[in-house]
């Protein structure tokens, strides 16, 4: 199982957010919705193998996690809209320190980063990490930000994480989520 990480430093922590305006009042939920499609869509079909965790970190009682799981999700379309309306669902559960399935596939608890690091070991992706066409092993667990950089107190948690590149340059999340694991997808097929 892969599992893809992203924390949404303003997306809100309640259902209370627009579906007309995922870019500006749901603080960028827009980048988030784009960041699971990017990890679980292929052209006809689901990546079963992948769970996509999203950490939120907005008003009103933040952390919140979400966990998208490619194996079981149902009900889940490529488009931002539907898959917010999904997280609006979800969050509208009450929650505790174990996942609560809101639909088919999706749970969410309280919690954030530090949680999900004692649950799974991450690495993290960053552009002046191990560029990941000349790491002899890929990582299977990833973590990186939203539009923003990690804060400093989430640099010192993922100080220990092995860090990965999928370029040079800094990307938009969704972009190297598409990257990581598009070369997943070469190593297994033997186009190494």
């Amino acid at each position: 199982m892969k599992r893809i990480c992203v924390i949404g430093h303003h997306a809100p922590s309640s259902g209370d957010f627009s579906l007309n305006d995922l870019a500006g009042g749901a603080g960028r939920m827009d980048v988030l919705c784009r960041c699971v499609s990017s990890a679980l869509f292929l052209s006809h079909g689901i990546r079963r193998d992948v769970e996509v965790y999203l950490i939120l970190l907005g008003p009103p009682r933040p952390p919140v996690t979400l966990r998208f799981s490619g194996e079981e999700i149902r009900s889940l379309n490529p488009d931002e809209r539907s898959t917010a309306s999904l997280i609006r669902k979800a969050l509208s559960l009450p929650r505790g320190d174990v996942f609560r399935e809101s639909t088919p596939g999706l749970a969410v608890r309280r919690g954030g980063l530090a949680e999900l690091l004692a649950d799974h070991p991450f690495a993290v992706l960053h552009e002046n990490g191990t560029d990941l066409r000349k790491a002899g092993s890929l990582p299977e667990n990833v973590l990186l930000s939203d539009h923003l950089n990690f804060t400093a107190d989430e640099e010192e948690i993922v100080s220990g994480c092995p860090a990965f590149s999928v370029g040079p340059l800094s990307l938009h999340a969704n972009a190297a989520i598409s990257l990581l694991l598009n070369e997943h997808d070469r190593r297994s097929a033997g186009w190494t």
